[in-house]
């Protein structure tokens, strides 16, 4: 069984004979910047001059609702318009996680392929295939995903509903009851939403892993999935380590960039090439959680190829004599007597 220690040594490891991976994502996000302005900005452009608010004049907020008084005489006259700028918004939505699912279908397979072959090495040519072969069943897989927590959002919202209508009734009864089971309840419905976005995390990380070392559908990769978790039930506790350990440094980095804002003049100017050294951080960091989770998913499911046993030299037969051999010795005896 491998260790905690252990998967994330070899985890980085992988990492850091990808690090290309980490400019991949970088690209990612200039291709989403210029596609915002392209898919969104624009219609929002022409929705702008046609509503005859001036983008140059706009010094202050209260401009933009000072000139969209009356929303049902907009709405009326310009329903079209709007309703061009939502579908672009909406159609930027899907490109972008489009994008976005084959991307990182393309660095999870050349993960993969690292852990399963410590000799490889990064190229486009094995990321693309990486990203053209996982694609569609990593779409597959999240579209399940996703149906699963919409179901299990909305339980928790009937759950979260109770928990209020109780409070309401003990509010009636006793306030210091009321603040009692409000203040238990509360914490037992974080808990719960905070377990929920966990284990919803890591099934999808490490169905992913599924995926891509067992090669099945979605359906097959949700349920083999759940039966490796209440297998191994420690690779749950390693990605939630991961997780905190992942909000715990963003939120460090976030904090630095807010300080640096504080600075007069100087501030400014540290802060922007400060985002882009942040995004790389992340980004590393993120990497680092998928090849952590795959090697242990590799280590602990994955049958592991093994050398063959070398042979006790004890147990070694002498060769058996051959046909001219036995006659020599049957001439000898004979010579003999």
């Amino acid at each position: 069984m491998i260790t905690f220690s252990a998967a994330t040594k070899e985890g980085l490891s992988v990492v850091h004979r990808n690090w290309q991976l980490v400019i991949i994502q970088l690209a990612m996000v200039m291709v989403n910047f210029i596609s915002f302005f392209i898919i969104v900005g624009i219609p929002l452009a022409v929705a702008f001059i046609i509503f005859g608010i001036d983008l140059t004049g706009i010094a202050d907020i209260k401009d933009i609702f000072r000139t969209l008084r009356g929303p049902s005489e907009i709405l009326s006259r310009y329903f079209g318009l709007l309703l061009l700028v939502m579908l672009s918004f909406l159609l930027y939505i899907i490109a972008a996680a489009l994008f976005g699912i084959y991307v990182f279908g393309g660095a999870a397979g050349v993960i993969g392929q690292a852990i399963i072959n410590r000799t490889a090495k990064f190229s486009l040519h094995s990321f693309f295939h990486e990203a053209k072969k996982l694609f569609v069943p990593i779409l597959g897989f999240t579209t399940v995903i996703g149906l699963v927590l919409i179901i299990a959002a909305f339980l928790l919202g009937i759950l979260g509903g109770s928990i209020a209508a109780l409070i309401s009734f003990a509010r009636g009864q006793d306030s210091t009851l009321a603040l009692f089971f409000g203040t238990f309840l509360s914490l037992i419905l974080t808990l719960i939403a905070l377990a929920l976005i966990v284990s919803t995390l890591s099934v999808t990380l490490y169905g992913i892993a599924t995926l891509f070392f067992k090669e099945t559908g979605p359906v097959k990769s949700l349920k083999a999935t759940t039966l490796y978790l209440f297998r191994h039930p420690d690779a749950l506790w390693l990605y939630g380590i991961l997780f905190v350990g992942y909000i715990i440094a963003s939120f460090f980095l976030i904090s630095i960039s807010y300080a640096f804002k504080l600075i007069p003049v100087i501030g400014t100017f540290i802060a922007f090439p400060y985002q882009f050294v942040s995004y790389v951080v992340q980004s590393y960091l993120g990497l680092a959680i998928i090849s952590i989770a795959f090697t242990f998913y590799h280590s602990t499911e994955v049958p592991q190829e093994q050398p063959p046993a070398p042979e006790d030299p004890a147990e070694q037969k002498e060769p058996a004599p051959s046909t001219g051999e036995i006659d020599a010795q049957a001439n000898t005896k004979t010579q003999d007597t």
